[in-house]
């Protein structure tokens, strides 16, 4: 068997194989690769010893660790997992309704087979793609997954490469597809090999979590194209069906062909050559609508984002909050909702008080479809980040709750649901870590509670990230849907979810077809999408809502409601939700 590393600062490489050692030659092809060849087969351990290392460290490519971060890369056989059979998965982003979930907490067992078993609730939501969070390895059994240190690598806990394959075949044969969240912008501090193969990080540029990626200083190219790779080696070898990037903006690179734009394109090329529709969505905080342009036009190509904005002016209608980055969309949030709605961005060139000036670009409404951006109510960033991780569903009546899964579902953005949104889940999605590093471990517990002090929390208050208690709150409580209360929510949005598959209307791409009207005072909104009409209602008082025009008949209500008259007037009961058709 072949095996190689890129080790190019290293004047000497041998290679532990199965209790064995291999010298390693450099390859006259490649300047800073390393060969051998060595007998091996599905399962044999190995690493690399560099400079007369007297312990292997991991392949940077391996595609499976065992024994955590530090330990051993093994030999994954490809051939011997379950096909992904993904040839059955043929819808396409513009038709999608996405289900974003953490294979750690969707269970309480916290592992691929544990959530394939509960894939039957969502082909019955009626969902269209899992979105698994992170899942490449990282240290400790519990966590996020945005602390990876392996992005070859599946996190062993969960299951291992099997289990993603497991897991994948799966969804597939239950018609599911299943996109794939990535961390390029920066890698975990610990358990972390990169720095002694070679120039992964540079000083050059300088991120939130500390040196950057290295995707334009020298040694870049071998940088990129190990990014590139992992990112085509989860689409080709586990047949995922799309890529959520985070945080782009992080991204640091100044070369004229960007990493990004070189990524889509290969993902593009991919998706030709096996006939696939493969996407790469985004999350970027930049308000730019070049992330989603095509690279005919000038763009990155990327294929949607996510649109904070539009979960931003839905969040602070539905709650009142106006701290942080809520304060711009506070001031009128159904305006600020309405301007979403129809344009996307609400930071579109304007001033934005929490960075301190303009952001944004406007968006080509005639030119760019709505699928270039998805929308929620919730995500694991706008629940996990608070202090105590609540919900929606932690402070909002279920009337609130299912006039916010309205907008979001028949609304012209993709639809995301966070896990558990859709039965009101009255367990919260808390910050939690397992770092076995005990000093990194307690800057992690003392930086999380300094940071919400800042902002009046107590210390006491604040969740442990590190108590095993943290994780298990967190987990969902899969009896709760069959609750009464929670059991309405779910039958709500499986109504909602329906509508948007059986109704083209609610799938138009066309932004500047989309209509809105609002009043901020009675906090009713209404907006049209072809011949369907959706009307909310956000006060606890009813109101009469003029829908401009007759003929129109109840689809879908939260409270029982009379058709509208002749008049083309609806009488809506407060904190309630209506969609109607011709």
């Amino acid at each position: 068997m072949q095996f190689e590393v890129w080790a190019p600062l290293t004047g000497h490489v041998a290679m532990r194989l199965d209790g064995a050692t291999y010298d390693m030659a450099r390859d006259p092809e490649r300047d800073g690769w390393w060969t051998a060849q060595a007998p091996a087969g599905d399962g044999s351990r190995y690493g690399f010893l560099l400079d007369g290392d007297s312990v292997p460290r991991p392949d940077p490519r391996g595609r499976r660790l065992p024994d955590g971060p530090d330990g051993l890369s093994a030999v994954v056989d490809f051939e011997a997992l379950p096909a992904p059979g993904a040839g059955a998965v043929r819808t396409p982003l513009q038709d999608a309704v996405l289900y974003e979930l953490h294979i750690g907490t969707f269970t309480p067992e916290g592992t691929f087979d544990a959530a394939a078993a509960r894939l039957g609730h969502l082909t019955a939501l009626g969902v269209t793609h899992v979105e698994l969070m992170p899942v490449c390895s990282f240290p400790g059994r519990h966590g996020w997954g945005y602390d990876g240190v392996a992005p070859w690598a599946v996190h062993e806990p969960y299951g291992g490469p099997a289990g993603l394959a497991r897991f994948t075949a799966a969804a597939h044969a239950a018609g599911l597809g299943v996109v794939l969240d990535v961390v390029h912008n920066h890698l975990g501090p610990s358990g972390n090999h990169l720095p002694a193969y070679g120039p992964y990080f540079t000083d050059t540029h300088h991120t939130p979590w500390g040196a950057a990626v290295n995707l334009d200083a020298p040694g870049s190219d071998e940088v990129r194209a190990y990014l590139l790779g992992s990112a085509l080696a989860w689409l080709r070898d586990y047949g995922i069906d799309g890529l959520r990037l985070d945080a782009v903006h992080a991204l640091a690179d100044g070369r004229a062909l960007t990493f990004l734009e070189e990524l889509a394109a290969a993902v593009d090329e991919l998706a030709a050559e096996s006939g696939r529709p493969l996407f790469l969505i985004a999350e970027s905080d930049r308000c730019d609508p070049r992330s989603t342009t095509p690279r005919a036009d000038g763009g990155l190509g990327l294929h949607a984002q996510w649109n904070d904005d539009f979960h931003h002016a839905l969040h602070c209608a539905l709650t009142g909050e106006s701290q942080a980055y809520y304060a711009d969309f506070a001031e009128a949030p159904l305006a600020a909702l309405a301007k979403t709605l129809t344009r996307a961005f609400f930071h579109d060139g304007t001033w934005s008080s929490f960075r301190g000036r303009t952001h944004g670009r406007p968006v080509d409404r005639r030119r760019t479809p709505a699928h270039r951006f998805l929308g929620y109510t919730q995500t694991h960033d706008q629940i996990g980040n608070r202090a105590l991780g609540d919900r929606l569903a932690a402070s909002l009546s279920p009337g609130l709750l299912a006039c916010a899964a309205t907008v979001a579902l028949t609304g012209p953005f993709v639809p995301m649901l966070f896990m558990g949104e859709e039965w009101g889940a009255g367990t919260p999605w808390q910050y939690f870590t397992d770092h076995p590093d005990p000093e990194l471990a307690e800057a992690v517990r003392s930086g999380r509670r300094r940071e919400f002090a800042a902002h009046g929390w107590k210390a006491e208050e604040i969740p442990d990230p590190q108590d095993p208690a943290t994780r298990e709150r967190s987990c969902l409580d899969w009896a709760e849907p069959e609750q009464a209360g929670h059991a309405r929510l779910l039958a709500w949005y499986r109504t909602l979810v329906t509508l948007r598959r059986t109704h083209p209307d609610l799938r138009d791409p066309d932004l500047a077809a989309v209509r809105v009207a609002y009043d901020e005072e009675r906090r009713w909104l209404t907006f049209r999408r072809g011949d369907v009409r959706v009307a909310v209602n956000l006060s606890p008082e009813p109101a009469t809502i003029a829908l401009g025009r007759n003929g129109v008949r109840v689809l879908a209500a939260w409270e029982p409601l009379e058709h509208p008259g002749p008049d083309g007037r609806i009488h809506l009961p407060g904190e309630s939700a209506v969609v109607l058709g011709p």
